[in-house]
């Protein structure tokens, strides 16, 4: 950074956020458990669209199903999402940031004839594999 000065408002507030996992989470692994289950292959952490530098958590690049599982706290869940109480004002516009790049992300994806299927993180993984195996098998 430019400025010398961390984002985070302490050193154990950036240890503990840079622990934070971007993949693998434990919602995206259940998920992805049962769809393997249920005999789908899929791609993992992967760019639907390659000139788009968005990446999906679950990829069915054959029949263009891009699948994102969004954490309550890092893209602004309407049910769960609690503001920080350190530091409000960044982790405010971080929120804010991400919820507007998912909905561009979800428009770039369908323009180009993706079909995008986003659950947060606290959606039950059975029901959301079964949303997933529906929509895959729709699109073939």
């Amino acid at each position: 950074m430019t400025s010398g000065r961390s984002w985070a408002s302490s050193d154990a507030a950036r240890r503990v956020m840079q622990g934070n996992r971007s993949r693998d989470t434990k919602p995206e692994l259940a998920v992805r458990s049962l769809l393997h289950r249920m005999g789908l292959r899929y791609r993992v952490d992967r760019r639907p669209v390659a000139s788009l530098p968005r990446r999906a958590d679950i990829v069915f690049g054959s029949v263009r199903v891009a699948v994102f599982i969004d954490g309550c706290y890092w893209h602004a869940c309407p049910l769960h999402y609690a503001p920080s109480k350190t530091n409000v004002t960044y982790w405010a516009e971080k929120a804010r940031r991400n919820a507007a790049r998912d909905v561009d992300t979800t428009r770039r994806l369908t323009d180009e004839g993706w079909t995008v299927l986003r659950f947060w993180e606290h959606e039950d993984p059975s029901d959301v594999a079964s949303r997933i195996r529906d929509a895959v098998s729709a699109a073939r």
